[in-house]
């Protein structure tokens, strides 16, 4: 069993905290709480501030939301570190970190679609007549397609080109891992504070990477974290249960734990948090409607 209190305690002594939006939209009201805490909490702490650009899936990257992005934290006046690290330079260090849990034996690949995924859950669902079990996101677990393939047979699959993703052997990585905490300075959805008790199990077996993304948003976040000695992250709420697969990848791979704090959400009028996948108003119609940076804090409580 590996020991995670061997990297909950590593000194930190200049903290580092980051803002890493996708360039897949515009940044809205939530995005800008997000980066301006970040900012603000490093300026406080005398530390540093990081800009990351999550632009590992380039199906839906574009480099005019990039332009957009930093365009967007100049006018807040956020000053960060330049250049931005940017997650397209950085695939090998994902290959990297995939292969060291394969090595583990916890890695395998599912050549299922997403629509034979959605057929298991549903004959699964009629069998027991009851509703398949649900990630915190509310998403059916993986149903283990393809988990107790042949290892010759997985491994031509795969040398022949057939699409397929590569998936984290969740049970048998949370044994391996050992009993799993984070330091919460913020709140989860339930008021979680403090010490909080990481349940990845609840999220079954994660995708690590597909065909046209050689990362998942769980592997890619805790490799860039450490490699850019990340130590404080801060980040909305909706993100608070995906810590534990971040805490046991982080104990599985060797890499430091930072703090976390989890903020609020920013709400739009229907109640919903806003999206770029809801095309939630950007910053950058708010600036061209007369808005001022300090307009933007005052709107989000940040005066």
């Amino acid at each position: 069993m590996l020991d995670p209190t061997a990297v909950n305690h590593l000194p930190m002594p200049t903290p580092v905290f980051r803002f890493a939006p996708s360039p897949n939209g515009e940044l809205h009201l939530g995005h800008a709480l997000s980066a301006i805490l970040n900012h603000d909490l490093a300026r406080a702490a005398g530390g540093r501030f990081l800009v990351r650009i999550e632009d590992v899936d380039a199906a839906r990257a574009r480099p005019a939301f990039v332009a957009g992005i930093l365009a967007d934290l100049d006018w807040l006046g956020l000053a960060y570190e330049r250049p931005p690290r940017f997650q397209s330079d950085h695939v090998a260090d994902y290959r990297a970190a995939i292969d060291r849990l394969a090595a583990m034996g916890l890695v395998y690949p599912s050549f299922a679609s997403r629509a034979d995924v959605a057929e298991a859950v549903a004959a699964a669902e009629r069998a027991v007549g009851r509703p398949a079990p649900r990630d915190p996101d509310g998403a059916p677990l993986h149903p283990g397609l393809d988990r107790d393939l042949d290892p010759t047979d997985a491994a031509r699959r795969v040398a022949a080109g057939e699409p397929h993703a590569l998936r984290l052997r969740m049970a048998e990585a949370a044994a391996l891992a050992g009993p799993l905490a984070w330091d919460e300075a913020g709140a989860g959805p339930a008021g979680e504070t403090g010490t909080v008790t990481a349940d990845p199990l609840a999220w079954g077996d994660v995708v690590l990477a597909r065909k046209d993304a050689p990362a998942s948003y769980h592997l890619a976040v805790v490799v860039d974290d450490a490699a850019e000695g990340v130590t404080d992250v801060v980040r909305g709420r909706d993100l608070f249960h995906a810590t534990a697969v971040h805490r046991l990848l982080q104990t599985l791979l060797g890499l430091p734990a930072p703090r976390y704090r989890h903020h609020g959400l920013v709400l739009g009028p229907d109640g919903r948090k806003l999206s770029k996948s809801l095309k939630s108003e950007g910053l950058a119609a708010l600036r061209a409607a007369g808005a001022t940076p300090a307009d933007i804090r005052a709107r989000l409580g940040l005066v």
